[in-house]
């Protein structure tokens, strides 16, 4: 764990504990609902995007491909609601506002670093080990059968 967090107890290191400190009302918050919320395509490229320096909206638009301009207002919201995000008026005119990553976002990011790493190092196996599947699956389908999902049917 970051030296950063603190506040993550030390005899938190396996499932069961998480589940032991849930059911005794430590985590007023399922896990499950915030991994819901981070887990989604817009909020992991904003966390990325961010934990590289502040951004302003207009600047995250540009850097975001494909995002709708409610679908970053609305993202950005639920980041700062849930601490991750730290959102920056300055009195200018027009108005400068910036969104930067929190030291929660931060220790988020470089998880998602370990699972981008560990990714990238086990992708030839996922390659190997989807191909032999995809094999095996051809192999097993007879004329008339239903294909495996993901498979076309093939044809005659």
């Amino acid at each position: 764990m970051s030296q950063r967090n603190t506040a993550v107890p030390e005899q938190l290191r396996t499932l069961d504990d998480a589940q032991a400190m849930i059911e005794q009302g430590f985590c007023p918050i399922p896990p499950r609902e915030i991994l819901d919320k981070i887990a989604g395509k817009w909020a992991i490229q904003i966390v990325v995007v961010t934990a590289r320096g502040p951004r302003r909206f207009t600047e995250l638009e540009r850097e975001i491909e494909g995002i709708s301009r409610r679908m970053l207002t609305l993202t950005l919201r639920n980041l700062e609601r849930d601490g991750l995000l730290e959102r920056t008026v300055y009195p200018t005119v027009p108005p400068k506002v910036e969104y930067q990553a929190t030291p929660m976002a931060l220790e988020l990011y470089e998880a998602m670093l370990t699972l981008t790493n560990w990714s990238r190092k086990h992708s030839t196996c996922v390659a190997a080990s989807r191909e032999r599947y995809d094999a095996r699956q051809a192999a097993q389908e007879t004329p008339g059968s239903v294909p495996a999902p993901g498979r076309v049917p093939a044809t005659v």
